[in-house]
């Protein structure tokens, strides 16, 4: 990964998360839910973030391993939806 600049994944089998962008630089995580919800996660470690990538459900490792560990912030909702 390159330090400093966001890396943007979408999950397009998962009915939980659209997309999540992370910067290794900050580690911090950027999250995108299906419902339209945006949540800002920090102090990310770079491992965790490519363990999601390889996770075979990306909203239950978000559950289990982002949400409980990880300090956040909910973000504006954006009010269009995916189709």
């Amino acid at each position: 990964m390159t330090d400093g600049f966001p890396l943007t994944r979408r999950f397009p089998d998962s009915s939980a998360i659209e997309r999540a962008a992370y910067n290794p630089g900050t580690e911090s995580l950027d999250i995108w839910y299906a419902g339209g919800n945006q949540y800002s996660y920090y102090g990310v470690p770079p491992a965790a973030y490519q363990r999601l990538l390889a996770a075979p459900s990306a909203g239950e490792y978000v559950n289990r391993q982002i949400k409980p560990n990880y300090p956040h912030r909910r973000r504006a909702a954006r009010s269009f939806r995916r189709r």
